[in-house]
């Protein structure tokens, strides 16, 4: 490594749980496309990494974890080093879903488009995230919303070239997913309209809207019944376990529900109440419940969690009985903790212990 990187304020998404600015627990994927692209207007590596701690050597090397507020770093790079919005459509259309590792991958096989909208949003968090995807559908269309969450972090030029490649990074995932015929009918843009205008709708291949309160890419609503090319519902169901272990690893490494997921597993069976890990924590129990609400979670959720995870790992990798594991994990009884198993994985003990349950080791 050479010099820190930047220490940004941790920020959450729109109040969401998202990872921290300063988390790194993302594959350089993204920035080493930022610096392949850049490369070819004579911006070199240095200048896209400067202040951001990493080195090219590291960007190379797939093992190497980076953080959201690194990648916005290099985005800033470039664009004081002079990218333009010709630069941002180009990130955009060479981060294909091949590039996304497991989460990509996923969504390559989902069995319906409605599901590779569903999949994209729950398992965002994996995608190095500079926006929150949300989707709904309006009548005759499927919209995409990309809502800003680190917006205070970044300089108008920089927010407005994140934002025209988020546009063409979608553009570019609903192609790989189902095909190049499948096009948006219109993008929306909180941003006025500016001499590139012209250029959006030519990369984007519809008609574009300014000034808006959004920020949207609509598609005809039936998108969401088409197959996508690699569709496999078994191969989408095991990628998810996958992705949903990761997800669970980011979130015991964040923020104050990351803390006390770390002290509630470090515990198993002794779960305080919610009084008395506010009083461990030293804080008022309103103000632990306000601070989880701003993580997206609850008390409750996360000691749920917890037992979630540890009787699956006491299920599947020791002999202990029903009866020894209900109360290890905190469950008055065996039937409490079989009515639970049921809830997690819609399947029973006996189902985990032969390795028959899909999801089981979430």
């Amino acid at each position: 490594m050479t010099e820190p990187a930047r220490q940004a304020p941790a920020l959450r998404s729109d109040r969401s749980g998202f990872p921290t600015l300063n988390q790194r627990i993302f594959a350089p994927f993204k920035i080493a496309t930022v610096i392949d692209t850049v490369a070819e207007r004579g911006i070199s590596a240095e200048a896209v990494l400067a202040r951001t701690g990493l080195t090219l050597a590291d960007i190379r090397d797939p093992h190497t974890l980076t953080s959201i507020g690194q990648y916005l770093t290099a985005c800033e790079n470039i664009v004081k080093a002079g990218a333009g919005f010709a630069d941002a459509f180009s990130i955009g259309s060479r981060l294909h879903l091949s590039a996304y590792g497991m989460y990509g991958y996923a969504l390559m096989c989902s069995p319906t488009m409605r599901d590779f909208f569903d999949f994209a949003v729950r398992y965002q968090p994996l995608a190095t995230p500079t926006v929150r995807l949300h989707w709904r559908v309006e009548g005759d269309v499927a919209i995409w919303e990309f809502r800003e969450i680190y917006r205070d972090f970044m300089s108008d030029d920089v927010r407005t070239f994140l934002l025209r490649q988020q546009m063409k990074m979608t553009f570019t995932h609903i192609r790989d997913a189902a095909g190049t015929d499948n096009l948006a009918v219109r993008a929306i843009f909180s941003l006025p309209e500016d001499e590139w205008s012209k250029e959006d709708a030519r990369e984007l291949s519809c008609t574009c809207v300014y000034d808006g309160e959004a920020n949207e890419l609509h598609y005809p609503v039936s998108l969401l019944d088409r197959t996508p090319a690699l569709g496999n519902r078994l191969t989408r169901s095991m990628l998810e376990e996958t992705c949903e272990r990761l997800i669970g690893q980011s979130r015991i490494a964040s923020g104050l529900s990351g803390e006390l997921y770390q002290r509630l597993l470090s515990t198993p069976g002794q779960f305080p109440s919610m009084p008395e890990m506010a009083a461990q924590l030293g804080m008022q129990e309103r103000t632990l419940r306000r601070k989880l609400a701003l993580e997206d979670t609850t008390y409750g959720a996360i000691i749920d969690d917890v037992r979630r995870k540890l009787t699956m790992e006491y299920l599947q990798t020791t002999q202990m009985s029903v009866d020894d594991v209900a109360w290890k994990v905190g469950f008055s009884d065996s039937a409490n903790l079989r009515r639970a198993v049921r809830r997690w994985t819609n399947g029973t003990v006996g189902q985990i212990r032969a390795g028959k349950v899909q999801g089981a080791g979430r």
